[in-house]
């Protein structure tokens, strides 16, 4: 999946502006929320277990809804690995990187209030 040069960001404020129809609490609590979601879900996925594919499928549905499309793309590489015997291991440093970049760009978002 290749994403166009938008959705290339950390995190698609637009996207987000959007899905909390423009709602600046609710954005700054949906951000909050995918903060601890994201760091349950990375530390769980480091030792790639059975559920990985559960648990990546959990994390791509968080991250678009926020507009965290790089994360959304580097959950399903890790699902695609999983699923057709890839290399988890690379797809698991994307992923991790991934998400260390938007949860960068939410804590900034989050610390100018």
């Amino acid at each position: 999946m290749s994403l166009p040069p938008a959705e290339q960001v950390p995190l698609d404020r637009e996207h987000l502006r959007r899905t909390t129809l423009g709602d600046t609490a609710l954005e700054r609590e949906v951000l909050g929320m995918f903060l601890k979601q994201a760091a349950r879900l990375v530390d769980a996925l480091a030792v790639l277990p059975p559920e990985t594919r559960t648990l990546t499928h959990t994390l791509k549905g968080s991250a678009r809804a926020i507009g965290a499309h790089l994360v959304a793309e580097h959950a399903d590489r890790l699902d695609v690995a999983i699923r057709d015997g890839g290399d988890a291991a690379q797809a698991l440093v994307g992923l991790n990187a991934a998400v260390a970049d938007a949860r960068a760009a939410i804590e900034a978002i989050l610390a100018r209030s």
